[in-house]
């Protein structure tokens, strides 16, 4: 997401240039077609205004007239206003106060894209793909993604009751949490067995940086001999495009870490990294999961097109698009979707995700086979993506593998709690430096 300060023309502006008499000669034939378009907005507008069956001002129809217009685009792009403005800052910054859920809208009903780590949401146990029906017992149906939001969200300390439908399970379960003052650390790390794991949960105004000092403190932690990096991205929604790059550039040395393209062939931008690798070429694993999106693809579509790290996982969930923040107004802003971003070797992940190299369930979750993965393709309205895809990879995530046979019952009593992750661990550990940094010399697909 890239973020721009531009005063826009109010809308009031175009509603008077369609009451301007205007002589069709003097017009092309698209003109022509704009101008019948904005007289039958205005005919409908005059109509609702004068006789709708209470009272609603300019301000109410313009604003509806907005939503509807970006909601025709795609899932990403809306206009904020006043309080939803705010939240918009403070998302951004990393610091606001509610659950920590990322979530969108289906036919009318609240779907969890994500918990966020270590927020009341995720230490509720609430998953992707759960829906839910009701805050405190009110059924939460039919409404905007921004009324959502702003109904989940709340002063901290206060409680929220979620009754949630999580597909897989035969009756509706409720969940009672209390809202806290989300101030996300973006990055966390530890060693576990020589080998240092960073876990990069957003993509805030600050987690380049984090990530640049966790690499640091690793080094230090381990007398600057580490055995491998596990950079974990799993669950990460994204955030701000200058991040991701930031933190890319952190583990390459040289080469583009991505592009983006607008509506225009030469409407091109492409992001290079400069020289210094902090990870000193140590091999490295990549986590991702169906929430990993957006910032997180950039990353995970960086380091697996130049050979830098395994990925490993699921599929991730193929948000490929840049979003660009305009501010309309000193409380307005306008989220404009306006670019489509390719990794290095050219591909889009737009609807169709980062494909891990190796594919690992996480057996650690007792509800993984039957819960369904929400991904941008199921999102109405996606952005399509340029490239084609095949429909039937896009339907399995996993295909039956007798390394992954164990239940989640019995991964506890051995005292695995994060499947994935030890996995991830115990491949740099068995694989070795050597026969990993072999994997990285392979020639780059162009």
């Amino acid at each position: 997401m890239t973020i721009t300060r531009k005063l826009l023309p109010p809308l009031a502006l175009v509603g008077a240039l369609a009451l301007v008499p205007v002589t069709t000669s003097s017009l092309a034939a698209a003109d022509v077609a704009n101008y019948e378009e904005l007289e039958t907005f205005m005919s409908v507008y005059e109509r609702v205004k004068a006789n709708y069956v209470d009272p609603v001002d300019d301000h109410t129809l313009i604003k509806g007239a907005i939503d509807g217009m970006l909601a025709a685009l795609d899932p990403h792009s809306s206009y904020v206003e006043a309080s939803d403005f705010q939240t918009l800052r403070t998302t951004t910054d990393g610091n606001y106060g509610g659950l920590g859920l990322t979530v969108s809208t289906e036919d009318g009903a609240v779907k969890v894209i994500s918990p966020t780590e270590d927020t009341p949401a995720w230490r509720a146990g609430i998953k992707a793909g759960d829906f839910i029906t009701h805050i405190n017992s009110e059924l939460l149906y039919g409404l905007s993604l921004d009324d959502a939001v702003e109904k989940l969200r709340g002063p901290p300390g206060s409680g929220i009751k979620l009754t949630i439908v999580r597909p897989g399970r035969e009756k509706p379960f409720d969940v009672t949490l209390v809202r806290e003052r989300i101030v996300l650390r973006p990055v966390k790390w530890e060693i576990k067995d020589g080998i240092g794991v960073i876990n990069i949960n957003t993509f805030a105004a600050n987690t380049g940086d984090a990530t640049k000092a966790a690499l640091v403190a690793i080094d230090k932690a381990t007398g600057g001999r580490p055995l491998g990096y596990v950079v974990d991205l799993r669950s990460n929604p994204g955030g701000l495009l200058d991040q991701a790059i930031e933190v890319s550039d952190a583990f390459l040395s040289h080469g583009e870490i991505v592009s983006q393209r607008g509506r225009e062939k030469n409407d091109i931008e492409r992001y290079y990294a400069r020289p210094g690798d902090l990870a000193h070429g140590l091999p490295m694993i990549l986590l991702i999961d169906a929430g990993s999106a957006s910032a997180a693809e950039i990353v995970a579509g960086a380091l697996q097109d130049h050979r830098r790290a395994i990925v490993m996982g699921e599929r991730s969930f193929g948000k490929g698009s840049v979003q660009t923040v305009v501010q309309t107004g000193p409380q307005s802003a306008l989220r404009l979707t306006t670019a489509r971003y390719f990794t290095p070797s050219g591909k889009s992940v737009q609807a169709g995700g980062i494909d891990p190299d190796i594919v690992v369930p996480q057996l650690t979750d007792p509800d993984y086979k039957d819960r369904p993965r929400v991904r941008e393709a199921d999102l109405r309205r996606h952005l399509i993506s340029q490239a084609k895809a095949d429909d039937k990879l896009l339907e399995h995530d996993e295909k039956a593998d007798p390394r992954f046979a164990a239940t989640a019952a019995e991964l506890e009593k051995k005292g695995v709690k994060d499947f994935q992750l030890e996995y991830a661990v115990k491949t740099l550990k068995r694989l070795g430096p050597a026969s990993i940094a072999s994997a990285g010399s392979r020639p780059k697909t162009r």
